[in-house]
This record gives structure tokens, C-alpha cells and sequence, in this order.
């Protein structure tokens, strides 16, 4: 049995997600790269085979976590601008 895609951290937020990428086309395409990504880089990870260099996977895990760090702001504002809406 394999073990889940750590990467893989905004599961519990997907309708959000879903609605951000109907609005955003930028963030449609830091998502799309972002599950690129950590899907990659789980697989290199857990797969058998030929070793791919640690600096080359640190590299990988650098850049998905600008992704993430980045997808991470806009849930908090689309969160906020969806309190604000209820609140007024």
C-alpha cells in the first residue's frame, strides 16, 4: 500500500480552491504547478529504481514550498474577503 502524497496539503480546502480557479487564472496555474510538483516529487520519492540527487529533490521541495506559501496567501484573503462579505 502506498503512503499519501504529503505534498499534498489544501485537500480540506478544495471547494475554495475550485472557486479561486474559476476567478484567477494565475492562480489556476500556481495550483496546476503546484499539484505538478508535489505529485513529481512524491513519486521520485517513492519510486524504486535509479536515485535522483538529494540537491535535486531539496531543489523540488524549495520551490513547492514558495507554491504552497504562495496558494496559502490567497486562501487567507479569499477567506477573509468571504467573511467580509457575510458580515456586511
Amino acid at each position: 500500500m502506498k503512503s499519501q502524497n504529503k505534498y499534498r496539503k489544501f485537500q480540506l480546502q478544495q471547494k475554495n480552491i475550485e472557486a479561486l480557479e474559476k476567478e484567477n487564472s494565475r492562480f489556476k496555474r500556481v495550483y496546476s504547478e503546484y499539484e505538478n510538483m508535489s505529485d513529481e516529487l512524491w513519486n521520485l520519492e517513492n519510486s524504486e529504481g535509479e536515485q535522483v540527487p538529494d540537491d535535486f529533490i531539496n531543489a523540488m521541495i524549495l520551490q513547492t514550498s514558495y507554491l504552497e506559501d504562495e496558494i496559502k496567501d490567497w486562501l487567507v484573503q479569499f477567506n477573509e474577503k468571504k467573511d467580509d462579505i457575510k458580515h456586511s
